[in-house]
């Protein structure tokens, strides 16, 4: 089993990806944002080789305007060698990558050009997977579209379109069931008639379930059948519901017992499950660490370096538990760590932890910065304790400070990202 994420690092730098307007997008600008981009995905696979990641989903916007006409450039020639350097990286790693295009990639569309465009679309997220020199069980996944007022009809659309993509795209399309128009059980039946791998996603499924008495691991079981053997290990997503979120809307991090809940129950451990979550990569190694029963107490250690701070800026409470409960070296419960963890991260904005955890990495610091550097977090910390400052302004310089002075330790604390 692999477990991944999707796009962005949290914590991690030099990983940003970088985008221009439309009106901006001169071959010269485009050239160097491809290679700004490229980079980063280089050092996002770097970041997922170090630590044990094998599965990541692939940003559309590598590439800006990869299907639009404005992008003249052969990209593919241009950037050949960085193109197969990552494609190396990724091959060695054994990572398994994927890209899932946007909400308007729309194949079904009955508008003509809509449709054309979802092709176009199509078409640029395949030639890149093969610029990556990955092989067919690296994905695009995709929707089924729209109903227009006639399901039926609008299903005979997506497959003669589908049918009409050429090989080399359609060896790759693997579909989605959806929040509102096509179920899972919609899905598998295109697939019995198309032969297109199915990914199961919960929360969509949650939000609209097929009719029937079957669950979530009927399905998942049911879908398993769709994926052949050049198409790798079946896929799933998996989130949660944002609690206080409109719906459909992923959580904010993995709550890692009710995934525990979730991953014991399935039949069939050995597929992949990507996590759409917003703190990405960090659910996904909180998800690879509760699933590995040989986790090590310096994986552990490792990660309580990233969410010291962060817990300490909620309750200091929390934060000596869990420095007690690594005392013990040859017993880590690593559910109860990320439990709490979670906790802390539920608990409203606590002024005085904030301050707390906030002059503690002043502490490290401050020796090393400018007068102005110093001046500004005195004006800034005593404007957050009058109510007149809010503390991303805050944590805001303190990284800052941490980058320029390339503190490592703190400018990949988790405390500045979530």
């Amino acid at each position: 089993m692999s477990i991944g994420y999707a796009c962005l690092v949290l914590g991690e730098g030099n990983t940003a990806f970088s985008r221009c307007l439309l009106k901006n997008a001169t071959d010269d600008n485009i050239r160097s944002i491809t290679l700004t981009n490229l980079l980063a995905l280089e050092n996002i696979i770097d970041y997922n080789t170090k630590n044990n990641i094998t599965l990541f989903r692939i940003s559309s916007d590598i590439i800006p305007f990869g299907s639009h006409p404005i992008n003249k450039l052969n990209w593919q020639a241009e950037f050949s060698e960085t193109l197969s350097r990552i494609g190396e990286k990724i091959k060695n790693a054994g990572i398994r990558v994927s890209m899932h295009p946007g909400q308007y990639t729309v194949l079904n569309s009955p508008i003509d050009k809509i449709a054309d465009n979802a092709v176009a679309e199509l078409n640029y997220h395949a030639l890149f997977l093969d610029a990556i020199l990955t092989d067919s069980k690296s994905k695009i996944v995709l929707h089924i579209g729209g109903v227009y007022g006639d399901k039926s009809k609008s299903i005979d659309t997506f497959l003669n379109n589908f049918y009409a993509l050429p090989e080399f795209v359609k060896k790759r399309i693997v579909i989605e069931n959806d929040d509102k128009n096509y179920t899972a059980y919609d899905v598998l039946k295109i697939s019995e008639m198309a032969k297109i791998p199915v990914i199961f996603d919960n929360l969509h499924n949650m939000s609209n379930p097929s009719e029937g008495s079957n669950n979530q691991y009927d399905w998942i079981e049911l879908c398993s059948k769709t994926w052949g053997k050049t198409d790798g290990k079946q896929k799933i997503h998996y989130s949660q519901q944002k609690p206080t979120g409109n719906k459909n809307a992923h959580s904010s991090t993995i709550n890692i017992r009710e995934f525990m809940d979730f991953y014991e129950e399935l039949n069939d451990k050995n597929i992949d499950i990507m996590l759409e979550v917003k703190d990405k990569n960090l659910s996904a190694i909180k998800c690879i660490n509760a699933t590995n029963n040989s986790v090590s107490i310096g994986e552990i250690e490792k990660e309580w370096a990233g969410y010291k701070y962060l817990v300490l800026s909620c309750s200091a409470s929390f934060y000596n538990d869990i420095r007690n409960m690594l005392k013990d070296k040859n017993n880590v419960d690593v559910i109860s760590f990320y439990g709490i963890i979670e906790r802390a991260m539920l608990l409203p904005e606590n002024i005085g932890a904030q301050i707390n955890a906030a002059e503690h990495i002043w502490g490290y610091v401050s020796t090393k910065c400018t007068p102005a550097d110093k001046k500004r977090f005195e004006k800034l910390i005593n404007g957050y304790k009058n109510n007149t400052v809010n503390v991303s302004s805050l944590k805001k310089h303190l990284l800052n400070c941490a980058i320029k002075q390339n503190v490592k330790y703190l400018k990949n604390s988790y405390y500045f990202y979530l």
